[in-house]
């Protein structure tokens, strides 16, 4: 029997128990991390990674029953051995390694391969089977080296401040954020301003030791204040929204792995466009697939065909996996 399946409120593991990021509340729920399609309120009780416990308590309910789990600390779930490896996604992102009659399973949950300095960098696991997302899973994308994409980002802002003009630099408001926050601060000292959305989460990054650039809410500032030559992180949905006029002039950005495809409608939607994402890139797929050593492969999120063909090729026996079955 596989020691995860797909079922109608998302993975399960059957000798254990417990399911995996569910979609519907349940008793035992093991969390990767905090973005919402991930981390969902109503379950009886949560594990999590210990450092992403104060974007989880955020996420799902201060009162709900969050068990934190450092990094490599074994749980047993009935016949079952998890623990939890950092997956380098966002602060507190984790890898579900699963034990049981010597087997070995992982289920990586979102990560990335790239250096980041606002989360603990992606640790291989060695497994028989590895779950792998596939969000990126196609040769075109291959991302720029971070330090490249920040002096880009950076260079852009500078340029908006040569022509009198507030950048405002669209981008998720949990982990893409506090990421472009700690990479600027090589470049600058200069405080950026944030969207609503975006406050609790960056003083959840400071609390838990992640240094970034300073920052002030955008609600905190005088009617009347002078936007131009600014630095502004807002959500991708703040665009075109009322919220966006008392900037006039500005120049928008997005960062963004879908940034990527040159004629994506994204792209077309903004001034500029940053390829920064925090999943993994075709070559970092291959690569943590060959590192983790699995003669299995599942493949779940996005562009699963490719992947799956690809391991076809290596020699190892792969498919997709559905995330949620209907009922």
């Amino acid at each position: 029997m596989d020691l995860v399946v797909p079922t109608d409120k998302g993975l399960y593991c059957p000798a254990g128990d417990f399911h995996i990021d569910p979609s519907r509340p349940v008793e035992r729920a093991v969390i990767t991390h905090g973005h919402g399609d991930h981390a969902r309120s109503g379950s009886k009780r949560y594990w999590g990674a210990a450092p992403g416990l104060g974007l989880l308590r955020e996420r799902i309910g201060y009162g709900a029953g969050i068990v934190p789990l450092a990094y490599g600390q074994c749980v047993d779930f009935g016949p079952t051995r998890v623990s939890l490896h950092p997956a380098g996604h966002v602060l507190g992102s984790a890898q579900v390694r699963i034990e049981h009659d010597n087997r070995v399973w992982v289920v990586s949950g979102d990560y990335k391969r790239d250096p980041d300095p606002s989360c603990a960098p992606f640790e291989v696991v060695r497994c028989d089977v590895f779950v792998t997302e596939a969000t990126f899973g196609l040769p075109v994308y291959r991302w720029q080296p971070t330090s490249e994409i920040a002096q880009e980002i950076f260079d852009w802002w500078q340029d908006c401040k040569a022509q009198g003009l507030c950048a405002i630099l669209h981008c998720y408001a949990l982990g893409k954020a506090q990421r472009i926050l700690a990479e600027l601060m090589r470049h600058s000292h200069e405080t950026v301003y944030l969207h609503g959305s975006m406050t609790k989460l960056v003083k959840l990054y400071r609390d838990a030791g992640v240094a970034m650039l300073p920052t002030d809410a955008v609600g905190n500032q005088p009617k009347f204040f002078d936007w131009r030559g600014r630095l502004l992180l807002a959500p991708p949905g703040a665009g075109g929204t009322p919220w966006m006029r008392r900037f006039r002039p500005h120049s928008t950005a997005l960062a963004s792995g879908w940034m990527q495809a040159q004629n994506s409608s994204r792209r077309q939607a903004y001034d500029r466009g940053f390829a920064l994402s925090d999943h993994a890139d075709w070559p970092s797929l291959l690569r943590t697939i060959q590192e983790t050593g699995a003669a299995r492969v599942l493949a779940m999120h996005g562009n699963t065909e490719a992947l799956v063909a690809w391991c076809h090729e290596q020699g190892i026996a792969a498919a997709p996996l559905q995330t949620h079955v209907n009922t």
